[in-house]
């Protein structure tokens, strides 16, 4: 379990300022963190010095001065130490706890969009906390703290029921005070007293995960500094608004010895410098390494990643590669997201064939490339990966039927399979459904030109296991792909009356597992009749011709559906069939029979103590209200 830095500031601000105002003595003694143990500890370390402490017992209040203390310690004074990680967002840290080291090392979930992130449908995705503290004082007040160098003969053991601050809190309260701070508070409070700045200098040394946003105008020594308060960090994840070139790299590669986890996230202005030798080297350096996702990587050329421990590779942007040469024999997931450019000559057929020759192991493939073709497709297919179980090919135009029989015929138990911006049409739907029925959960089908609703209505129907399918701009008005028809009232008339197999089709579904379902864009369906008990996400944006008399929704779960860029009168149908659902669900009287036992009748709610019907037999409908999402 992970807790966020400002839920104690929040919860206790009078608190953490009067610990803040009244800890003011130069002479306060020393706050380590827990023991590993959790258990109480005697201090014993010579080198530490003689430090003043409290002169009453931390027990039973009397004064320690020839006293004897029979009190036991209450159990719930007793403190599990805990590895604490920091995270830093918008110049901002989040210090979180965990049970276990291995919760912290599992990986985070990617800011980037692919198939592949499909993995967790009711995923509340912890969001990372912002901040109001100004990048450019936070750099001064990093770089230069005093309590930055790591003291490796530090002791971390200490007595926490006994040792009391100069104001009583105890040394764990402390402890949980400091641990949920901003950057800003930390650095301050290391600044009051000598306890402060040694608690304050072991939470920097304990933490494992560190989250940073790199400002454009701040130097890479900030985040020297930063790595250097972190010496045993295993994850970290920098969002760059700077360049990110080899300095910064060989600065990581120095700083973070143990890294198991990096990724670098890019935003808009910032430029990815890095290039293929000096990937590839800094890979086979750290031999540590499970997980690296890089955005970015335009200037990279051709790399040659070798790591014996590498498990998880995304790499995105990538543009006209000479040499893609992976030796990894434990990477399970690789994502390579290719510039959307013509004349892009990466040679994708050869870079397959790689993959399956020294990755056998692989279990997910997500690859967006405009150059993919039947023939790469062929290549994969060869490889016989017999862990794959998640495969997306997106935008690529020559991948036909023939490349879906190819793969069902190589791969059967698929559970996700994203073949979206490509050639197939209905038949292909049909193989996949006759060779995934019993495996496949996810199917994304979008910017299929050539699938029609009929397509869609049969998978559904065939896939009984089915909890995702994304139809984006399948079914499509060619009028509305034409920017002159707005001008031309009359040309639109005459192209939809010849292309009236394209706009004015059907979609029904009835589904029991369907829990997202993507039409966006779908300007040629005119009525669509749903009947799924668990969806909870409809995703009906720019659904222009979609006529609201002709829309009925069967569908108690449903808890968002987005019209945006829908007719008025459609939203309009959309609240009144949702509100409509809710409200019969929710205004369910209770029923009793008559007296001669003929039927059962309607009760008022004012009578319902007079029902004679335990409450185990009363039905109870707990449903959220479905919100539709216009903008």
């Amino acid at each position: 379990m992970h807790f966020k830095i400002d839920a104690f500031a929040f919860a206790f601000p009078s608190l953490l300022s009067t610990l803040t105002m009244h800890h003011s003595h130069p002479k306060v003694a020393a706050l380590p963190p827990p023991d590993a143990s959790g258990g109480a500890v005697d201090i014993s370390d010579g080198k530490r010095g003689k430090k003043r402490g409290n002169y009453n017992c931390g027990r039973c209040g009397q004064p320690k001065k020839g006293h004897v203390c029979n009190v036991k310690t209450p159990i719930s004074a007793a403190v599990t130490a805990v590895a604490t990680a920091i995270s830093t967002d918008s110049s901002h840290y989040a210090v979180s706890a965990s049970s276990s080291a291995s919760a912290l090392r599992q990986a985070a979930p990617s800011r980037l969009r692919r198939a592949l992130s499909f993995d967790d449908f009711d995923d509340g995705g912890a969001a990372i906390p912002g901040g109001g503290i100004d990048a450019s004082e936070m750099e001064d007040r990093a770089v230069g703290d005093s309590f930055a160098e790591a003291d490796d003969d530090l002791d971390l053991r200490m007595d926490l029921d006994l040792d009391l601050d100069s104001c009583g809190l105890p040394a764990s309260l402390l402890w949980e005070v400091l641990r949920r701070l901003p950057p800003a508070g930390l650095l301050a409070a290391a600044q009051v007293s000598k306890g402060w700045r040694e608690t304050a200098k072991r939470l920097w040394k304990a933490a494992e995960e560190l989250r940073l946003r790199v400002p454009a105008n701040v130097h890479v020594g900030f985040v020297a500094s930063m790595l250097q308060k972190c010496p045993g960090i295993v994850r970290l994840s920098l969002r760059m608004e700077s360049d990110f070139d080899s300095t910064m790299l060989a600065c990581i590669a120095f700083s973070c010895s143990n890294l198991e986890y990096m990724e670098v996230s890019m935003s808009d202005g910032a430029t990815n410098r890095i290039n293929g030798a000096e990937l590839g080297r800094f890979v086979a350096d750290k031999r540590s390494l499970k997980c690296l996702k890089m955005e970015g990587c335009s200037n990279l050329g051709g790399f040659v990643l070798c790591s014996a421990s590498l498990s998880t590779l995304w790499l995105s942007d990538l543009h006209s590669l000479s040499k893609m040469v992976f030796n990894c024999p434990q990477l399970r997931e690789i994502s390579l997201e290719f510039s959307r450019q013509e004349n892009d000559s990466t040679d994708l057929t050869t870079m397959i064939e790689g993959l399956g020759r020294n990755c056998s192991r692989l279990q997910n493939i997500h690859i967006a490339a405009l150059r993919l073709s039947h023939a790469a497709v062929l290549a994969l297919t060869a490889a016989q990966l017999r862990g794959l179980r998640m495969l997306s090919l997106v935008l690529g135009s020559d991948i036909t039927d023939a490349s879906v029989a190819a793969i069902a015929s190589s791969y059967p138990n698929l559970e996700l399979l994203d073949l979206s911006g490509s050639g197939i049409s209905d038949s292909g739907i049909g193989i996949i459904c006759n060779v995934f029925p019993e495996t496949l959960s996810r199917l994304l089908l979008a910017l299929c030109p050539n699938v029609t609703s009929s397509g869609i209505q049969f998978a559904t129907a065939q896939l009984p296991l089915l909890e995702l399918m994304d139809c984006g701009m399948t079914i499509c008005d060619p009028d509305s792909l034409n920017p002159t028809t707005d001008e031309d009232n009359c040309k639109p008339q005459e192209t939809s009356s010849t292309n009236m197999h394209l706009t004015n089709q059907k979609l029904i579904i009835k589904h029991s597992h369907l829990k997202k379902l993507s039409l966006w864009g779908c300007s040629g369906l005119d009525a669509l009749y749903l009947n799924c008990p668990q969806l909870n996400d409809l995703n009906l944006n720019s659904c222009r011709n979609l006529h609201p008399e002709r829309l009925l929704l069967q569908c108690p779960t449903l808890e968002s559906v987005h019209a945006s860029g829908c007719k008025d009168m459609l939203i309009g149908a959309i609240q009144s069939q949702v509100c409509n659902a809710f409200t019969a669900m929710e205004n369910q009287s209770p029923s009793k029979r008559l007296p001669d036992g003929s039927k059962r009748v309607r009760v008022p709610y004012l009578l319902e103590d007079e029902c004679s019907e335990p409450d185990e037999k009363r039905r109870k409908i707990e449903r959220r209200l479905c919100n539709v999402l216009v903008n």
